[in-house]
Protein backbone atom coordinates (compact mmCIF):
# COMPACT_ATOMS: atom_id res chain seq x y z
CA UNK A 1 0.00 0.00 0.00
CA UNK A 2 2.83 2.32 0.69
CA UNK A 3 4.45 1.71 -2.80
CA UNK A 4 1.17 2.26 -4.53
CA UNK A 5 1.17 5.69 -2.26
CA UNK A 6 4.38 6.64 -3.66
CA UNK A 7 3.58 6.17 -6.85
CA UNK A 8 0.15 7.77 -7.00
CA UNK A 9 2.51 11.09 -5.35
CA UNK A 10 5.04 10.59 -7.88
CA UNK A 11 2.71 10.49 -10.73
CA UNK A 12 0.91 13.94 -9.52
CA UNK A 13 4.25 15.49 -9.60
CA UNK A 14 5.15 14.58 -12.85
CA UNK A 15 1.66 15.65 -14.14
CA UNK A 16 2.15 19.27 -12.00
CA UNK A 17 5.87 19.09 -13.61
CA UNK A 18 4.66 18.57 -17.20
CA UNK A 19 1.48 21.06 -16.86
CA UNK A 20 4.20 23.65 -16.13
CA UNK A 21 5.94 23.41 -18.71
CA UNK A 22 3.55 23.26 -21.41
CA UNK A 23 2.52 26.28 -19.79
CA UNK A 24 5.89 27.62 -20.32
CA UNK A 25 6.42 26.60 -23.61
CA UNK A 26 3.16 28.66 -24.67
CA UNK A 27 4.36 31.83 -22.50
CA UNK A 28 7.74 31.97 -24.56
CA UNK A 29 6.13 31.23 -27.70
CA UNK A 30 3.14 33.82 -27.39
CA UNK A 31 5.27 36.67 -26.43
CA UNK A 32 6.07 37.66 -29.65
CA UNK A 33 2.65 37.48 -30.79
CA UNK A 34 1.97 40.35 -28.07
CA UNK A 35 4.73 42.34 -28.44
CA UNK A 36 3.69 42.92 -31.90
CA UNK A 37 2.55 46.50 -31.81
CA UNK A 38 5.70 47.58 -30.33
CA UNK A 39 8.06 45.40 -32.24
CA UNK A 40 6.35 46.27 -35.23
CA UNK A 41 6.69 50.29 -34.86
CA UNK A 42 10.25 49.56 -34.00
CA UNK A 43 11.45 47.87 -36.55
CA UNK A 44 8.98 49.07 -39.47
CA UNK A 45 8.28 45.11 -39.84
CA UNK A 46 5.26 44.75 -42.31
CA UNK A 47 2.30 41.60 -41.74
CA UNK A 48 4.53 39.56 -44.38
CA UNK A 49 7.66 40.01 -42.24
CA UNK A 50 5.86 39.46 -39.10
CA UNK A 51 4.20 36.24 -41.20
CA UNK A 52 7.67 35.57 -42.23
CA UNK A 53 9.15 34.89 -38.17
CA UNK A 54 5.74 33.04 -37.77
CA UNK A 55 6.18 30.21 -40.68
CA UNK A 56 9.98 30.35 -40.14
CA UNK A 57 9.13 29.05 -36.48
CA UNK A 58 6.67 26.20 -37.52
CA UNK A 59 9.07 25.27 -40.00
CA UNK A 60 11.82 24.89 -37.52
CA UNK A 61 9.71 22.73 -35.12
CA UNK A 62 7.93 20.56 -38.54
CA UNK A 63 11.95 19.85 -39.56
CA UNK A 64 13.02 19.76 -35.60
CA UNK A 65 10.24 16.85 -35.77
CA UNK A 66 11.79 14.69 -37.51
CA UNK A 67 14.34 13.78 -35.20
CA UNK A 68 12.38 14.71 -31.73
CA UNK A 69 10.43 11.24 -31.69
CA UNK A 70 13.89 9.52 -31.42
CA UNK A 71 15.11 11.77 -29.46
CA UNK A 72 12.36 11.63 -27.23
CA UNK A 73 11.65 7.41 -27.17
CA UNK A 74 15.72 6.63 -27.28
CA UNK A 75 16.70 8.94 -24.17
CA UNK A 76 13.46 9.34 -22.34
CA UNK A 77 11.10 11.95 -20.90
CA UNK A 78 13.34 12.90 -17.97
CA UNK A 79 16.25 13.80 -20.12
CA UNK A 80 14.84 15.19 -23.11
CA UNK A 81 12.18 17.30 -21.54
CA UNK A 82 14.91 19.03 -19.00
CA UNK A 83 17.63 19.25 -22.35
CA UNK A 84 14.55 20.76 -24.05
CA UNK A 85 13.36 23.45 -21.31
CA UNK A 86 16.77 24.52 -20.97
CA UNK A 87 17.20 25.56 -24.32
CA UNK A 88 14.18 26.73 -25.39
CA UNK A 89 14.52 28.79 -22.18
CA UNK A 90 17.62 30.25 -23.83
CA UNK A 91 16.47 31.50 -26.91
CA UNK A 92 13.31 32.75 -25.14
CA UNK A 93 16.46 34.88 -23.53
CA UNK A 94 17.67 35.33 -27.06
CA UNK A 95 14.90 37.94 -27.93
CA UNK A 96 16.00 40.27 -25.25
CA UNK A 97 19.19 40.90 -27.49
CA UNK A 98 17.91 40.38 -30.77
CA UNK A 99 17.74 44.02 -33.10
CA UNK A 100 17.41 42.74 -36.71
CA UNK A 101 14.98 40.43 -38.53
CA UNK A 102 17.83 38.31 -38.71
CA UNK A 103 18.44 38.06 -35.21
CA UNK A 104 14.88 37.78 -34.41
CA UNK A 105 14.64 34.35 -37.36
CA UNK A 106 17.56 32.83 -35.61
CA UNK A 107 15.97 33.54 -31.70
CA UNK A 108 12.84 31.94 -33.15
CA UNK A 109 14.38 29.09 -34.96
CA UNK A 110 16.58 28.28 -31.86
CA UNK A 111 12.61 28.62 -29.77
CA UNK A 112 10.99 26.31 -32.11
CA UNK A 113 13.32 23.26 -32.17
CA UNK A 114 13.60 22.92 -28.41
CA UNK A 115 10.16 23.59 -27.65
CA UNK A 116 9.01 21.14 -30.53
CA UNK A 117 10.14 18.29 -27.96
CA UNK A 118 7.17 19.17 -25.52
CA UNK A 119 3.95 17.95 -27.06
CA UNK A 120 5.60 14.28 -27.93
CA UNK A 121 7.74 14.29 -24.57
CA UNK A 122 4.04 15.04 -21.86
CA UNK A 123 1.71 12.28 -24.62
CA UNK A 124 5.27 9.49 -23.82
CA UNK A 125 5.03 10.64 -20.04
CA UNK A 126 1.17 9.83 -19.98
CA UNK A 127 1.63 6.78 -22.02
CA UNK A 128 4.30 5.24 -20.21
CA UNK A 129 4.09 6.86 -16.39
CA UNK A 130 -0.04 6.93 -15.54
CA UNK A 131 -1.98 4.21 -15.35
CA UNK A 132 -4.50 3.64 -17.59
CA UNK A 133 -7.61 4.85 -15.27
CA UNK A 134 -5.86 8.40 -14.95
CA UNK A 135 -4.21 8.75 -18.59
CA UNK A 136 -7.53 10.49 -19.83
CA UNK A 137 -7.69 12.95 -16.60
CA UNK A 138 -3.87 13.51 -17.11
CA UNK A 139 -3.69 14.26 -20.62
CA UNK A 140 -6.73 16.70 -20.24
CA UNK A 141 -5.06 18.72 -17.72
CA UNK A 142 -1.91 18.68 -19.38
CA UNK A 143 -4.10 19.88 -22.72
CA UNK A 144 -5.40 22.77 -20.43
CA UNK A 145 -1.24 24.55 -19.50
CA UNK A 146 -1.02 25.69 -23.11
CA UNK A 147 -4.35 27.60 -22.54
CA UNK A 148 -3.16 28.73 -19.09
CA UNK A 149 0.31 30.03 -20.42
CA UNK A 150 -2.10 31.91 -23.31
CA UNK A 151 -4.41 33.04 -20.41
CA UNK A 152 -1.62 34.39 -18.43
CA UNK A 153 0.64 35.77 -20.71
CA UNK A 154 -1.61 38.46 -22.61
CA UNK A 155 -2.83 39.73 -18.98
CA UNK A 156 0.91 40.44 -17.74
CA UNK A 157 3.56 40.62 -20.53
CA UNK A 158 1.52 43.85 -22.16
CA UNK A 159 1.53 45.73 -19.63
CA UNK A 160 5.08 44.15 -18.17
CA UNK A 161 6.32 45.23 -21.67
CA UNK A 162 4.95 49.06 -20.85
CA UNK A 163 6.84 49.05 -17.61
CA UNK A 164 9.79 47.56 -18.10
CA UNK A 165 10.24 47.62 -21.80
CA UNK A 166 9.99 44.45 -24.46
CA UNK A 167 13.27 43.14 -23.72
CA UNK A 168 12.77 42.51 -19.78
CA UNK A 169 9.84 40.52 -20.99
CA UNK A 170 11.75 38.28 -23.03
CA UNK A 171 14.26 37.95 -20.68
CA UNK A 172 12.11 36.94 -17.70
CA UNK A 173 10.20 34.86 -19.21
CA UNK A 174 12.93 32.68 -20.84
CA UNK A 175 14.60 32.59 -17.28
CA UNK A 176 11.45 30.82 -15.75
CA UNK A 177 12.56 27.83 -17.39
CA UNK A 178 15.63 27.39 -15.65
CA UNK A 179 13.19 27.38 -12.12
CA UNK A 180 11.41 24.87 -13.44
CA UNK A 181 14.53 22.79 -14.52
CA UNK A 182 15.46 22.59 -11.26
CA UNK A 183 12.21 21.13 -9.89
CA UNK A 184 12.13 18.88 -12.76
CA UNK A 185 15.66 17.54 -11.97
CA UNK A 186 14.34 16.75 -8.08
CA UNK A 187 11.04 15.81 -9.17
CA UNK A 188 11.74 12.90 -11.60
CA UNK A 189 14.56 11.21 -9.85
CA UNK A 190 12.45 8.19 -8.63
CA UNK A 191 10.20 7.70 -11.33
CA UNK A 192 8.79 4.08 -11.99
CA UNK A 193 7.48 3.40 -15.85
CA UNK A 194 3.46 1.76 -15.93
CA UNK A 195 4.32 0.53 -19.25
CA UNK A 196 6.96 -2.64 -18.84
CA UNK A 197 10.78 -1.40 -20.44
CA UNK A 198 13.86 -3.32 -19.90
CA UNK A 199 16.52 -1.53 -18.03
CA UNK A 200 19.70 0.04 -20.48
CA UNK A 201 17.38 -0.80 -23.80
CA UNK A 202 17.53 1.85 -26.70
CA UNK A 203 14.15 1.52 -28.86
CA UNK A 204 14.72 1.37 -32.76
CA UNK A 205 11.91 2.56 -34.45
CA UNK A 206 11.30 1.19 -37.83
CA UNK A 207 10.17 4.06 -39.91
CA UNK A 208 8.90 1.85 -42.64
CA UNK A 209 6.66 0.33 -40.44
CA UNK A 210 5.56 3.84 -39.23
CA UNK A 211 5.16 4.96 -42.54
CA UNK A 212 3.23 2.27 -43.30
CA UNK A 213 0.79 1.96 -40.52
CA UNK A 214 -2.79 3.31 -40.95
CA UNK A 215 -2.75 4.62 -37.43
CA UNK A 216 -0.03 6.67 -37.95
CA UNK A 217 -1.59 8.93 -40.61
CA UNK A 218 -4.34 8.92 -38.97
CA UNK A 219 -3.37 11.40 -36.37
CA UNK A 220 -1.19 12.73 -38.97
CA UNK A 221 -4.21 13.74 -41.17
CA UNK A 222 -6.16 14.89 -38.01
CA UNK A 223 -3.11 17.42 -36.40
CA UNK A 224 -2.26 18.60 -40.20
CA UNK A 225 -6.07 19.61 -40.23
CA UNK A 226 -6.99 21.21 -36.60
CA UNK A 227 -3.57 22.51 -35.44
CA UNK A 228 -3.29 25.01 -38.28
CA UNK A 229 -5.95 26.37 -36.59
CA UNK A 230 -4.65 26.82 -33.29
CA UNK A 231 -1.36 28.22 -34.61
CA UNK A 232 -3.19 30.50 -36.42
CA UNK A 233 -5.37 32.20 -33.35
CA UNK A 234 -2.13 31.97 -31.32
CA UNK A 235 0.22 34.00 -33.71
CA UNK A 236 -2.75 36.16 -35.61
CA UNK A 237 -5.53 36.46 -32.73
CA UNK A 238 -3.89 39.66 -30.84
CA UNK A 239 -3.38 41.52 -34.46
CA UNK A 240 -7.04 40.59 -34.94
CA UNK A 241 -8.21 42.41 -31.93
CA UNK A 242 -5.83 45.08 -32.76
CA UNK A 243 -7.48 45.42 -36.45
CA UNK A 244 -10.80 44.61 -35.99
CA UNK A 245 -11.53 46.16 -33.20
CA UNK A 246 -8.74 49.42 -32.98
CA UNK A 247 -7.30 48.08 -29.32
CA UNK A 248 -4.07 48.94 -28.03
CA UNK A 249 -1.24 46.67 -27.03
CA UNK A 250 -2.45 47.25 -23.09
CA UNK A 251 -6.22 46.36 -24.06
CA UNK A 252 -5.70 43.44 -26.63
CA UNK A 253 -4.66 41.14 -23.51
CA UNK A 254 -8.30 40.84 -21.89
CA UNK A 255 -10.02 39.59 -25.05
CA UNK A 256 -7.24 37.13 -25.54
CA UNK A 257 -7.34 35.77 -21.83
CA UNK A 258 -10.99 35.17 -22.19
CA UNK A 259 -11.19 33.01 -25.69
CA UNK A 260 -8.13 31.16 -24.19
CA UNK A 261 -10.05 30.39 -20.92
CA UNK A 262 -12.53 28.94 -23.06
CA UNK A 263 -10.03 26.82 -24.88
CA UNK A 264 -8.78 25.71 -21.07
CA UNK A 265 -12.34 24.45 -20.40
CA UNK A 266 -12.03 22.61 -23.92
CA UNK A 267 -9.26 20.44 -22.66
CA UNK A 268 -10.56 19.16 -19.72
CA UNK A 269 -13.79 18.81 -20.89
CA UNK A 270 -12.65 15.58 -23.09
CA UNK A 271 -11.18 14.61 -19.74
CA UNK A 272 -14.40 14.23 -18.37
CA UNK A 273 -16.80 13.41 -21.80
CA UNK A 274 -15.14 10.40 -23.13
CA UNK A 275 -14.82 8.20 -19.80
CA UNK A 276 -18.59 9.27 -19.46
CA UNK A 277 -19.12 7.78 -22.69
CA UNK A 278 -17.20 4.98 -21.58
CA UNK A 279 -19.31 4.51 -18.82
CA UNK A 280 -22.89 4.88 -20.41
CA UNK A 281 -21.48 1.03 -22.53
CA UNK A 282 -19.62 3.13 -25.79
CA UNK A 283 -17.33 1.33 -27.43
CA UNK A 284 -13.64 3.38 -27.99
CA UNK A 285 -15.03 3.56 -31.44
CA UNK A 286 -18.14 5.05 -31.00
CA UNK A 287 -17.40 7.39 -27.66
CA UNK A 288 -14.22 8.66 -29.45
CA UNK A 289 -15.50 9.69 -32.84
CA UNK A 290 -18.90 10.88 -31.18
CA UNK A 291 -16.20 13.11 -28.60
CA UNK A 292 -14.73 14.50 -32.09
CA UNK A 293 -18.28 15.22 -33.73
CA UNK A 294 -19.69 17.31 -30.82
CA UNK A 295 -16.49 19.19 -31.18
CA UNK A 296 -16.56 19.59 -34.48
CA UNK A 297 -19.96 21.06 -34.79
CA UNK A 298 -18.86 23.58 -31.91
CA UNK A 299 -16.44 25.35 -33.33
CA UNK A 300 -18.70 26.22 -36.75
CA UNK A 301 -19.93 29.80 -35.69
CA UNK A 302 -16.43 30.91 -35.21
CA UNK A 303 -16.55 33.09 -38.35
CA UNK A 304 -19.46 35.58 -36.60
CA UNK A 305 -16.86 37.04 -34.70
CA UNK A 306 -16.03 38.76 -38.33
CA UNK A 307 -19.27 40.80 -37.91
CA UNK A 308 -19.72 41.74 -34.55
CA UNK A 309 -19.40 45.29 -32.79
CA UNK A 310 -17.90 43.79 -29.72
CA UNK A 311 -14.22 42.53 -28.84
CA UNK A 312 -15.85 40.95 -25.78
CA UNK A 313 -18.32 38.69 -28.19
CA UNK A 314 -15.72 38.39 -30.69
CA UNK A 315 -13.72 37.04 -28.04
CA UNK A 316 -16.31 34.72 -26.64
CA UNK A 317 -16.79 33.23 -30.16
CA UNK A 318 -13.42 32.59 -30.73
CA UNK A 319 -13.49 31.48 -27.54
CA UNK A 320 -15.68 28.80 -28.59
CA UNK A 321 -14.03 27.72 -31.68
CA UNK A 322 -10.77 26.97 -29.43
CA UNK A 323 -12.99 25.41 -26.56
CA UNK A 324 -13.74 23.37 -29.01
CA UNK A 325 -9.80 23.06 -31.06
CA UNK A 326 -8.95 21.67 -27.31
CA UNK A 327 -11.47 19.01 -26.61
CA UNK A 328 -10.72 17.61 -30.34
CA UNK A 329 -6.60 18.37 -29.58
CA UNK A 330 -7.25 15.91 -26.28
CA UNK A 331 -9.09 13.48 -28.16
CA UNK A 332 -6.24 13.32 -30.88
CA UNK A 333 -3.88 12.35 -27.93
CA UNK A 334 -6.01 10.23 -26.55
CA UNK A 335 -6.66 8.51 -29.89
CA UNK A 336 -3.18 8.40 -30.43
CA UNK A 337 -2.59 6.46 -26.07
CA UNK A 338 -5.25 3.80 -27.49
CA UNK A 339 -3.64 2.86 -30.99
CA UNK A 340 -0.47 2.95 -30.95
CA UNK A 341 2.10 1.05 -28.51
CA UNK A 342 3.81 3.26 -25.84
CA UNK A 343 7.06 2.37 -27.15
CA UNK A 344 6.00 4.18 -30.24
CA UNK A 345 3.95 7.16 -28.87
CA UNK A 346 6.75 10.04 -29.15
CA UNK A 347 7.36 9.10 -32.35
CA UNK A 348 3.76 8.77 -34.00
CA UNK A 349 3.45 12.33 -32.27
CA UNK A 350 6.08 13.77 -33.62
CA UNK A 351 4.76 12.49 -36.93
CA UNK A 352 1.99 14.36 -36.15
CA UNK A 353 3.22 17.23 -35.03
CA UNK A 354 5.57 17.57 -38.45
CA UNK A 355 2.19 17.45 -40.41
CA UNK A 356 0.53 20.15 -37.66
CA UNK A 357 3.18 22.37 -38.30
CA UNK A 358 3.57 22.47 -41.64
CA UNK A 359 0.25 23.26 -42.36
CA UNK A 360 0.56 25.53 -39.11
CA UNK A 361 3.07 27.40 -41.44
CA UNK A 362 1.23 27.64 -44.45
CA UNK A 363 -1.73 29.00 -42.74
CA UNK A 364 0.40 31.99 -40.78
CA UNK A 365 2.04 32.48 -44.20
CA UNK A 366 -1.31 33.26 -45.75
CA UNK A 367 -2.64 34.94 -43.32
CA UNK A 368 0.07 37.85 -43.58
CA UNK A 369 -0.48 37.81 -47.64
CA UNK A 370 -4.12 38.39 -47.54
CA UNK A 371 -3.52 40.75 -44.79
CA UNK A 372 -0.93 42.68 -46.99
CA UNK A 373 -3.59 42.52 -50.26
CA UNK A 374 -6.17 44.15 -47.98
CA UNK A 375 -8.48 40.64 -48.07
CA UNK A 376 -8.63 40.44 -44.22
CA UNK A 377 -9.63 37.50 -42.12
CA UNK A 378 -12.32 35.91 -43.51
CA UNK A 379 -11.03 33.25 -45.91
CA UNK A 380 -9.11 32.05 -42.74
CA UNK A 381 -11.87 32.30 -40.49
CA UNK A 382 -14.16 30.13 -42.80
CA UNK A 383 -11.45 27.26 -43.39
CA UNK A 384 -10.91 26.78 -39.87
CA UNK A 385 -14.65 26.64 -39.03
CA UNK A 386 -14.99 23.57 -41.17
CA UNK A 387 -11.25 22.08 -40.23
CA UNK A 388 -12.55 19.80 -37.96
CA UNK A 389 -15.28 18.10 -39.88
CA UNK A 390 -12.63 17.15 -42.34
CA UNK A 391 -10.45 15.56 -39.52
CA UNK A 392 -13.36 13.80 -38.57
CA UNK A 393 -13.97 12.32 -41.67
CA UNK A 394 -10.76 11.33 -41.82
CA UNK A 395 -10.02 9.39 -38.77
CA UNK A 396 -13.51 7.58 -40.06
CA UNK A 397 -12.32 7.21 -43.31
CA UNK A 398 -8.48 5.57 -42.48
CA UNK A 399 -10.08 3.66 -39.07
CA UNK A 400 -13.30 2.52 -39.36
CA UNK A 401 -12.96 0.88 -36.38
CA UNK A 402 -10.82 1.82 -33.45
CA UNK A 403 -9.50 -0.49 -31.77
CA UNK A 404 -7.18 -0.29 -28.35
CA UNK A 405 -3.22 -1.20 -28.52
CA UNK A 406 -3.37 -5.04 -26.89
CA UNK A 407 -6.95 -4.47 -26.19
CA UNK A 408 -6.52 -1.86 -23.54
CA UNK A 409 -8.45 1.28 -23.05
CA UNK A 410 -6.41 4.16 -22.97
CA UNK A 411 -6.92 8.07 -23.38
Amino acid sequence: MQQTSGANRQQVVLMVLVFCATALNYVDRQVLALLKPTLQAEFHWTNSDYANLGSAFQLSAMLALIFVGWFVDRFGVRVAYGAAVAVWSLAGIGHAVSRTIPQFLIARVSLAVAESVNTPAAVKAGATYMPLDMRSLSLGVINTAPNIGAIITPLVIPAFALAFGWHAAFFVTGALGFVWLFFWIVGTRNLVPIVAVTPGARPKIAWDDLLHDRRTWTVAGAKALTDQVWWFMLFWMPDFFNKAFHMTQAQIGGPTAVAFVMAALGALTCGVLFPALIARGYTINSARKLSMLLYACLILPMPIALFVNSPWTAALLIGLGLFAHQGFSTNIFGLTADIVPAQRVGSVMAIGGIAGNLTGSGIIWLTGRLLDAKIGYGPIFGLASVSYLLATLWVHLLLPTIRAANEEVAC
